[in-house]
């Protein structure tokens, strides 16, 4: 499984785990994978359990660059993703912050309204000229 592939089924997680906020992150993932829901990987697993660890300052992140925008008036989708690419370039100094970026975005035209992708790019850019 490429790297693309493993990103988009952590994606999917962290997606319905908006929807799920009681049941942990370990447990979503291992009855996805237990129920063949996603292959799973190591990498997969340890994205989501770091984004769910680090989901309120990851939101503060996000609040502060979402000019007008509210936590809550961002898209499930765009919201899902943006925490993932911020965790990826907060928290993982091994993958380049470019590409967070670009799969975010992909994952923003695969999913997402066509907006999107626009709003994720412009936050993103922000965050990783902080990162910088």
């Amino acid at each position: 499984m490429t790297r693309r592939e493993e990103r988009e089924q952590a994606f999917i997680l962290l997606f319905e785990k908006l929807f799920n906020q009681e049941t942990a992150a370990e447990e979503l993932y291992d009855f996805a994978v237990e129920n063949e829901v996603i292959t799973g990987s190591e990498f997969i697993r340890e994205l989501l359990l770091k984004t769910c660890e680090n989901v309120d300052d990851i939101d503060i992140v996000i609040e502060k660059y979402s000019h007008g925008w509210k936590i809550n008036r961002i898209s499930k989708v765009a919201l899902a993703v943006l925490r993932l690419a911020i965790c990826e370039i907060k928290y993982f100094d091994d993958i380049p912050v470019g590409v967070s970026i670009n799969e975010a975005v992909e994952l923003c035209k695969k999913y997402a309204a066509k907006d999107d992708s626009v709003f994720v790019n412009g936050i993103l850019g922000s965050v990783s000229k902080e990162a910088e």
